[in-house]
């Protein structure tokens, strides 16, 4: 077998997929957040690979557990499944933050932390129970244990082999339709180094390559979380009004490994815990801990930008707010 094609083939799929979407047959996975659905293709795309960076309460896990939480009511119309990759968190800690986000009290509520006379009321746990028994019913599967790249990978397509459906074509042929399926790691640093590789870097370098391998092999969404460097802590990016306040790709933990595989990168900051008032050359006051600047770094099928959250942590949530406003008195240099 040749192991090139003609080029009239892509030609003739991006034209199905063109009818497909124009359909309404094809659609991508809606998320939370409208201004995110439009810097994308009115959400996340199958067969990609998206990369959320940000430092340690900049909001990353906020995020992905919400867009899983509410992706399935936003998408009654795709049939799909949830995979997570799971290594961070106790499985235990991570329900009882979904719990805080739906009841709309505090994770120390609770857990009955916040001293006599305030232990979680009938009421409030009843609300618990009720959404563990509707969220049960969507297929969402864990895995808790780190794994190394290989590893993924096998389970990926045991996952995806697992939940297909063999269907027969006009002709009478059998072919295997996969599930639309979410995968989520929830922190790229905790893949597990195998003994073969000689560092992290070539742990990441190995997992951006299976990763692409395997979107252009099932109808997955990958959702990477990662860190950013240290260096956007470091006093000079953080003075006022300073460009090296935004976040850049290299930033990005693991930059040129990841980069180079993702199709859309954003990274989340909190110019507040910076002590930053006057975010970037653009000086967008920040007037509060609690906004979320997201900086759109590489999309493949859209424009770059920034644009701001505001995280709303007693009820484990990202909520979008407009853009802040500026000062405009000072004129900064880039």
């Amino acid at each position: 077998m040749n192991e090139w094609k003609p080029k009239s083939l892509h030609f003739q799929q991006a034209l199905k997929t063109m009818m497909l979407r124009k359909k309404g047959v094809l659609k991508s996975f809606r998320t939370p957040w409208e201004s995110l659905n439009r810097a994308t293709l009115n959400g996340l795309e199958f067969n990609t690979i998206t990369v959320i960076g940000g430092r340690p309460s900049s909001g990353k896990t906020l995020m992905i557990d919400q867009l899983i939480r509410e992706g399935f009511p936003l998408n009654p119309e795709l049939s799909i499944r949830v995979l997570q990759f799971q290594f961070e968190m106790v499985g235990e800690k991570s329900a009882m933050r979904e719990f805080s986000a739906v009841t709309k009290q505090t994770y120390r509520y609770l857990n009955s932390a916040d001293g006599a006379g305030a232990s979680i009321t009938k009421e409030v746990y009843d609300l618990c129970i009720k959404h563990a028994e509707e969220v049960s019913k969507y297929p969402v599967d864990v895995v808790d244990d780190p794994k190394t790249v290989l590893e993924l990978e096998a389970i990926i397509h045991k996952y995806m082999k697992t939940y297909a459906v063999i269907k027969l074509t006009k002709d009478g042929k059998q072919i295997r339709q996969y599930p639309h399926t979410i995968i989520s790691l929830d922190h790229s640093m905790l893949i597990r180094k195998d003994k073969h590789e000689s560092n992290k870097n070539e742990t990441l370098f190995n997992l951006g390559e299976v990763l692409t391998k395997l979107k252009k092999m099932y109808p997955i969404a990958f959702i990477i979380l990662t860190q950013l460097n240290r260096s956007i802590e470091e006093p000079g990016r953080n003075e006022d009004g300073k460009y090296g306040n935004y976040i850049i790709p290299s930033d990005i933990y693991g930059a040129d490994a990841l980069n180079q595989h993702a199709d859309f990168i954003f990274a989340l900051t909190r110019p507040g815990l910076r002590f930053i008032k006057y975010y970037g050359p653009d000086r967008f006051i920040i007037d509060h801990d609690d906004i979320i600047a997201c900086h759109y770094l590489k999309n493949r099928n859209g424009v770059t930008g920034i644009g701001f959250f505001e995280a709303a942590f007693y009820e484990m949530s990202i909520k979008e707010i407009n853009t802040p406003p500026q000062d405009l008195t000072v004129k900064t240099k880039k």
